[in-house]
């Protein structure tokens, strides 16, 4: 799953994603109610930090992490808000969030596609032992 405000990054990422073999949801604007993510149920979330002047990004992230049905997902923050999120960097290592800044070379981007599948599969792998 995709959340971005931007039309053109939207249909980047379904265009790298696809031909990766992903199946892509796009959304251009974050998501109000967890339960909606909840009902998509995404194998991983590609998050924007920003949405025009507001931080929703930042407000769906925790809404995601302390929901217990969506907290186990894979969230990677793409985004040109550096300063931002710097000063969250605690926090999202804590939580396990990837961060990649836009403009972004596009095999980091999928590199870190993959790892957060890996990571979260041996996570959820671990935790069903």
């Amino acid at each position: 799953m995709v959340i971005n405000d931007t039309e053109a990054i939207l249909d980047l990422f379904r265009f790298l994603l696809e031909e990766e073999g992903f199946e892509v949801f796009l959304s251009s604007y974050p998501m109000q109610k967890t339960q909606e993510i909840e009902n998509i149920r995404p194998d991983l979330i590609i998050l924007d930090f920003i949405y025009g002047n507001q931080k929703s990004g930042w407000q769906m992230l925790q809404m995601l992490k302390m929901y217990r049905p969506t907290s186990h997902i894979p969230i990677i923050i793409c985004t040109t808000a550096i300063d931002e999120v710097q000063e969250q960097e605690g926090y999202l290592s804590a939580q396990g969030v990837n961060v990649v800044y836009k403009p972004f070379d596009i095999d980091s981007l999928l590199l870190t596609v993959t790892h957060a599948f890996k990571t979260s599969s041996s996570a959820l792998h671990n935790r069903d032992m």
